[in-house]
């Protein structure tokens, strides 16, 4: 570890990391809670992101106002998400008031009321949620492409839930819940900024340093075979929403570097291979670009894109061209030193923020069991080499291991020409 990132575990199993940064007056702070949706029962789907929005409504000794008021107050702010894989509650606010933001994130996390009359309220404001997701063409395509992916796995469940599964739940289940997976051991403490390691690790023991490691562990669920399929889906939009994709390298995969790399080339910015070629040379499109998303055992990868249905089959085409050249030809020199260069300067650039900060030093540690200095990866970024990169593609950028997910305008027909002999 280096001299500016410490960490320390409490008796009770509960992990403290901090980066010191003098250079600034500001600190973020997270509770990291080591659950998330695929940790959840099925019949109790969104019950982790139900609970991050409850755990707002009020403690023993402050109301959801008092909670609300606290850290705005004081210039800062609170604020929380649920992923697959954990959930986080965290502050950004001035140095001076750290004490504060741990003793309001702890006592969140720790005596939470859950009341009911907040429970059929917010059980309101999450259906409305969900709609505004579904009205959304960018984040229903993604859900639905995942439904596929992960078909018949908590993976392929949306984070949020279903709407039966949410109106469902009870006050007893959230507090089983909290028993089950709120335990020590699960909890890590992140902070990044302007603080002193000590005082940060003095103040949360005597937040939340008593109680056993009572609770349970993950509870593994096995992936389901990845059968590769098309699918349209229709709602009343204008344009068709495209998703090129497959499961992907999970954290510590020892590919990961090279896709990180192969990902820049094809999708990362406006001078990536997709952008120009798809949107700068044929105007097929406003907005098109990759992701790749990792878990602790899988990830996803692919291909965004919208466009006019008349265009569905071209874009397609273009999409697996940008592969095959992938996968028969090496990235020339310049282009892969300029991919080399914007990774390592989004990575850098990204240290600008507390936030990105305090988000990076926790996701080391829940994955990794320990801190992942810049400087490894970067130096990791540039052993990558070309003949690399076109060795992993020939497998990694198969055109045979690729899903297909459409949303597409109601009656569209033109354009859909593949993907209909296939559903």
């Amino acid at each position: 570890m280096t001299d500016y990132i410490r960490k320390t575990t409490l008796d009770n199993g509960l992990r403290i990391v901090t980066e010191s940064v003098d250079r600034v007056r500001s600190v973020a702070a997270g509770i990291w809670v080591r659950t998330g949706s695929r940790d959840e029962e099925e019949n109790k789907a969104g019950i982790t992101h139900f609970l991050e929005h409850m755990l707002f409504k009020g403690t023993a000794e402050r109301s959801a106002y008092d909670i609300a008021l606290s850290l705005e107050s004081a210039g800062g702010y609170l604020n929380a998400f649920t992923s697959n894989e954990y959930t986080c509650y965290y502050a950004r606010c001035l140095d001076t008031r750290l004490p504060l933001a741990l003793d309001v994130l702890s006592d969140m996390v720790a005596n939470s009321t859950l009341p009911e009359e907040e429970m059929v309220k917010e059980k309101k404001v999450v259906l409305e949620e969900m709609k505004m997701y579904r009205d959304s063409p960018e984040d229903y395509i993604f859900e639905l492409f995942n439904s596929h992916l992960f078909r018949n796995h908590p993976l392929g469940r949306p984070i949020i839930g279903f709407e039966d599964t949410v109106n469902n739940l009870t006050r007893s289940d959230l507090f089983d819940y909290i028993r089950d997976r709120y335990h020590p051991g699960n909890l890590l403490v992140s902070v990044s900024g302007n603080m002193n390691h000590d005082e940060v690790v003095r103040v949360t023991e005597s937040l939340l340093g008593k109680g056993a490691d009572a609770g349970s562990d993950r509870k593994e669920v096995p992936l389901t075979d990845y059968d590769v399929g098309c699918s349209i889906f229709q709602k009343p939009i204008e344009q068709t929403h495209m998703i090129v994709g497959r499961r992907g390298l999970w954290y510590d995969h020892p590919d990961k570097y090279l896709l990180l790399l192969a990902n820049t080339v094809l999708g990362g910015g406006m001078s990536s291979r997709l952008h120009q070629n798809i949107r700068e040379k044929y105007g097929y499109c406003y907005s098109i670009g990759t992701f790749n998303q990792s878990f602790t055992d899988s990830g996803l990868f692919g291909v965004y894109i919208g466009t006019d249905r008349e265009y569905a089959d071209h874009v397609r085409e273009l999409i697996f061209v940008e592969f095959e050249t992938l996968r028969s030809q090496p990235v020339p020199p310049q282009e892969l030193k300029e991919s080399k260069s914007q990774l390592k300067g989004k990575l850098l650039l990204s240290q600008e923020s507390m936030n990105n900060r305090m988000t990076r030093i926790a996701k080391s540690e829940l994955y990794f069991n320990r801190y992942i200095s810049l400087d490894e990866l970067v130096e990791k970024i540039d052993e990558v080499t070309d003949e690399q990169i076109m060795e992993f593609s020939k497998s990694f950028f198969d055109p045979d291991q690729y899903s297909e997910a459409l949303l597409t305008p109601e009656d569209s027909g033109a354009g859909l020409n593949r993907l209909k002999e296939q559903v």
